[in-house]
């Protein structure tokens, strides 16, 4: 899994403030300099009062100042398991890799049997693991010896099937019936600060699957460096009230 930052709005957290001085503010915060809308807001310096006036509307839940600043990231290689879950954000937007429009003609099933293509579960190789959802706890290494087996000739099994379903002249889009779930899909996605605290809600909390879990704490670093004061706050004080920052 690979997730990138690929862009964002500029100084999201001066977007931020100003439009919520906007709506204490009788002046027009558009004829104003930044720091005229922020004169009255306690705080030595400008940063200050920036994070001042960000950690009161998250403490007080004024969340809408947030859904100013917008961020696109760039996601290599989940399942399709995972953009199942990730797509039911409704108010989040998404380009996903089409398998209509995209044949892994070329990929070698010996490689889809080291790893490629398909996301390995760590129930798979990981004696330890112990899912959410899962009767009881570890297991021993001849188990999860025979789970790896098995996940294993089971996905390069069905990638050598659509393969040759391809090579039988079906198109992509009828073939790919026979590929697994955990097949790896690239997403592009774009969302608000406020949708992006929301999903982190939802999908980085301690029940999520691991998959989402992992994807959501890669976006919750790039959101940290993109915004900072902002996503500081939410880890703090915020992070883990599940469902309490509706979309």
């Amino acid at each position: 899994m690979d997730v990138r930052l690929l862009e964002a709005t500029d100084d999201p957290e001066r977007v931020i403030c100003t439009g919520a001085r906007n709506d204490y503010s009788a002046p027009f915060v558009g004829d104003q300099s930044f720091a005229e809308t922020m004169a009255t807001i306690d705080g030595e310096t400008i940063e200050d009062k920036k994070c001042t006036l960000i950690g009161r509307l998250l403490d007080h839940g004024h969340f809408g100042p947030f859904e100013h600043p917008q961020a696109t990231f760039a996601i290599e290689g989940v399942s399709r398991s995972c953009m199942a879950q990730l797509t039911r954000h409704r108010h989040v937007s998404f380009d996903v890799q089409s398998m209509r429009y995209v044949a892994f003609d070329e990929v070698d099933p010996e490689d889809v049997r080291e790893g490629a293509m398909v996301v390995t579960p760590p129930s798979a190789t990981d004696p330890d693991w112990v899912g959410r959802n899962q009767r009881g706890g570890g297991v021993d290494e001849e188990t999860v010896e025979q789970r790896e087996t098995v996940f294993r000739e089971s996905v390069t099994s069905s990638v050598e099937s659509y393969q040759e379903l391809l090579d039988l002249g079906m198109a992509p889009e009828d073939a790919r019936f026979v590929l697994p779930i955990g097949t790896e899909v690239n997403i592009v996605m774009s969302m608000n600060a406020r949708m992006l605290m929301h999903v982190a809600d939802m999908r980085a909390a301690a029940d999520s699957q691991w998959e989402i879990r992992q994807l959501t704490e890669q976006v919750l670093d790039l959101a940290a460096e993109w915004c900072p004061i902002t996503f500081a706050y939410y880890d703090e004080h915020l992070k883990g009230r599940k469902n309490r920052l509706a979309p």
